[in-house]
């Protein structure tokens, strides 16, 4: 079996958003303050942002660039694993919301 390859930009990119966004989460469960909510709400509009641009980067450099071609297209779909994390993030903090927890 061989090794998936990513494209640094598209793997720091991955696990930045996810690092700071479970950051964020992981701060406001424990702490129930509502400044973590505050910035993970600007969070997660500055990731969607970086996430589309880097997105169509790695995109376009699969379609163009045929040598490493693999490691983009590995990156682009890796980029938009964060779309899901993402959603079950905002679940488990509406749930979290609605059970006063």
């Amino acid at each position: 079996m061989k090794n998936i390859k990513f494209s640094k930009e598209g793997k720091v990119t991955f696990l930045a958003s996810w690092l700071l966004g479970t950051i964020l989460l992981l701060g406001y469960i424990f702490t129930k303050s509502w400044i973590f909510a505050g910035i993970g709400f600007y969070y997660v509009l500055a990731a969607i942002v970086i996430n589309v641009i880097v997105f169509f980067h790695e995109f376009f450099a699969f379609i163009i660039d045929v040598t490493y071609k693999k490691s983009h297209g590995n990156s682009a779909l890796l980029i938009l694993l964060n779309i899901p994390i993402a959603i079950a993030y905002f679940f488990i903090f509406c749930s979290l919301e609605s059970l006063n927890l």
